[in-house]
């Protein structure tokens, strides 16, 4: 099994970007252009590399290869994306790799884009200035459009099987691993559990019992054997069930205003683990969005923007007002899901603002985007 932190690092260690991998400080798949640039990228590294993996490294400075992070990226919904608009579309994952000197809500993304063999991967439609049929190689570290009449060639298999096997995982790098988690998540009650006497999974959060039931917040959970975060939320309530062979988590959000809030289910990610050293992530959405009246909604809207205005020009905020703030991502997202189409560009728009002001209010805008993605991917 490889250890991906390891590869990371043996992957930046092998000079410059290249025909296998590429290297980008973060990506921005919320937007056309970054959408376009990213599939751009996907289509030419699968052509440059038809018989062996090929990789991008997310939140890595290009010009001195220091590793600052990005957040935490779990959508499970990244191959319908490659799906959507590559002909011939290669198999891809994106992980998120903890690194120890990163803070707890940032990570390396990781990229592997699997080998397809034989076909030539193309745009199957038109994306920003991209057009339909277009073809891309890597020339160097620059993805270049091509005509698709070029050959594919094999150049990398040795250089990229080498740099694999130099990265697998060893029992001291397991052991290391738990015991990093265990004393960076000290506050949370960390724990660990062994599946099929091979895969160690390590979680932590603060705990909150409710009905004898136990759920967590600021929760942290990862796959030690590949040093693999596989799941972080600094405010959602999540429960963890465990059987012989799965590792089961259940995310939960809360939706309310006015300090009146109420816990849904949002997602299920259950982790199989199977007796030939390999495991299965499936992801399940369960949210049935709660309804409000429009006088509800009106009211929401009118209230997050006297609440913008004051802080565009820099009035200070009532104790109560200050309260409200934290609701607005969420009450942003209350009217979105009952129909206020113009919700969603509002709480776009409402981002420096939250950002300049606060970073709590800030993570809270970023988790709500989070949920709003894979609503809108269902």
């Amino acid at each position: 099994m490889i250890n991906k932190r390891l590869l990371i690092k043996n992957l930046l260690a092998h000079n410059n970007e290249n025909s296998f991998y590429d290297k980008k400080l973060r990506i921005q798949l919320s937007e056309k252009e970054g959408k376009a640039k990213f599939l751009k990228h996907v289509c030419a590294l699968s052509n440059s590399n038809p018989k062996n993996n090929s990789f991008i490294v997310i939140g890595v400075k290009d010009e001195d290869n220091e590793i600052i992070g990005v957040d935490f990226f779990d959508d499970s919904k990244i191959q319908n994306l490659i799906n959507a608009y590559l002909e011939n579309p290669p198999v891809v994952s994106y992980e998120n790799i903890a690194f120890p000197h990163l803070s707890t809500d940032k990570v390396v993304g990781l990229v592997t884009i699997h080998p397809t063999n034989t076909e030539i991967c193309t745009l199957k439609k038109n994306i920003w200035k991209y057009q339909k049929g277009t073809g891309f190689l890597r020339d160097g570290s620059i993805s270049m459009p091509k005509e698709t009449t070029f050959a594919l060639k094999d150049f990398n298999s040795k250089i990229v099987t080498a740099i694999e096997s130099h990265s697998q995982n060893t029992i001291e790098y397991t052991l290391d691993g738990v015991f990093d988690f265990m004393k960076s998540r000290k506050k949370y009650k960390p724990n660990y559990k062994v599946f099929q006497e091979y895969f160690v999974v390590c979680w932590a959060g603060k705990e909150k019992r409710v009905k004898n039931e136990m759920y967590y917040s600021r929760v942290d959970i990862e796959l030690i054997n590949e040093q693999v975060r596989l799941f972080y939320s600094e405010f959602d309530e999540v429960s963890i069930e465990m059987t012989e062979n799965e590792f089961i988590i259940t995310e939960f959000i809360s939706l309310g205003y006015d300090g009146t809030h109420k816990y849904y289910p949002f997602e299920k990610m259950r982790i199989q683990f199977k007796s030939n050293v390999s495991y299965e992530m499936g992801y399940e959405l369960l949210f049935e969005p709660p309804t409000f009246a429009p006088a509800v909604t009106r009211f929401l809207i009118k209230k997050n923007e006297d609440l913008l205005i004051k802080l565009t020009n820099h009035i200070t905020l009532t104790h109560k007002e200050r309260n409200w703030l934290k609701e607005l991502p969420t009450t942003y997202l209350i009217c979105y899901l009952n129909g206020v189409d113009t919700a969603l560009e509002k709480l776009k728009e409402a981002k420096p603002v939250l950002k300049k002001h606060s970073a709590e209010i800030y993570k809270l805008y970023k988790d709500t985007m989070r949920v709003i993605r894979k609503i809108r991917y269902n």
